[in-house]
């Protein structure tokens, strides 16, 4: 009897130049990507369960939908509840699938996933995902395409947590993270309730969200949406994570993304606590099923594209 193949499938491994990632089938996860052997985001094993979305990609929604109810073109849904302690749905349900190989070169990977009838999305939708390595570092392409006679409602997102490139356990984690920096171009910070569904909205003047120059995260804990986001001129929208050891990842989105989730994971189990900071591009924050803020409505026979990069910068 042959031996079974790794609980997340099958491992899909790229390189260019100095960069080199594994992508796993189950979900389309990007479980390693390191710089000249360095850890750039948290890895995970071929057979780890992952904990807190490490290196998932998030769709059909990213983040929380209150309920796991919404009403979309005049019909009321209901998904599957995923964080009961909450009775939220969460970062939709992609991630566990098993995508398709669609093509796999040297240095880039694409995976696709029709989406499956569901009640509660009966939706059909096939994604793409296309990674890609370069020497400007990781590409991540995705395309949701409608093949179905009416509109669907989208929103994606992807789950880096960031390695704080130190070997720290338990509560050490949270104090290394007191020493690493993030910078985003956010002028808004997205208030929630005690379920983290958003309540309303209050600038990021002088509170300890103003990231819009680099600040530690020493005001811990984070599990916040920041949005209201500045772009530059090409439409792109760049955050940048500085680790203690100096070296700095910048999180390029295009002009599809509407924000960034931060998370620090501060207070977590040894157990399933990252070893990093989650900086999540969002095309919308949590509950755009049910608010509509940053909604993507695709039309039948249209696309949703979003093109995010991260690129070491030293």
């Amino acid at each position: 009897m042959s031996a079974l193949p790794p609980r997340t499938g099958q491992q899909f491994s790229i390189s260019h130049g100095d960069y080199t990632a594994v992508i796993a089938q189950l979900g389309a996860t990007l479980r390693v990507f390191r710089y000249q052997g360095d850890d750039v985001t948290v890895s995970t094993g071929p057979d780890d369960v992952v904990t807190c979305c490490v290196g998932r990609v998030l769709v059909p929604f990213p983040n929380r939908l209150e309920h796991g109810s919404y009403d979309f073109d005049g019909a009321h849904y209901q998904l599957p509840i995923n964080e009961p302690e909450r009775d939220n749905a969460i970062h939709g349900f992609g991630m566990n699938y098993y995508w398709q190989l669609e093509r796999l070169t040297e240095d880039s990977v694409t995976l696709s996933w029709r989406v499956p009838l569901t009640e509660g999305y009966p939706f059909s939708l096939q994604v793409f995902i296309t990674y890609t390595l370069s020497n400007s570092g990781m590409r991540i392409d995705c395309d949701a395409v409608n093949n179905g006679d009416g509109p669907a409602p989208w929103a994606m997102a992807v789950h880096p947590w960031f390695s704080n490139g130190e070997d720290a356990h338990g509560n050490a984690i949270d104090a290394v993270t007191s020493r690493c920096s993030v910078q985003i171009p956010a002028n808004t910070h997205v208030l929630t309730n005690g379920n983290l569904i958003p309540t309303g909205t209050e600038p990021v003047d002088g509170t300890k969200f103003d990231f819009r120059t680099a600040a530690l995260l020493d005001r811990q804990p984070y599990d916040d949406a920041l949005t209201d986001l500045t772009h530059a001129a090409d439409g792109t929208v760049t955050a940048v994570f500085t680790r203690p050891d100096g070296r700095q990842v910048a999180i390029i989105g295009d002009e599809s993304i509407t924000s960034f989730q931060v998370c620090t994971g501060t207070g977590f189990p040894e157990a399933i606590h990252p070893t990093g900071v989650a900086v999540e591009p969002q095309t919308a924050y949590a509950n755009t099923f049910r608010t509509g803020i940053d909604l993507i409505e695709i039309a039948p026979g249209d696309t949703a594209h979003t093109t995010i990069r991260y690129q070491v910068l030293q």
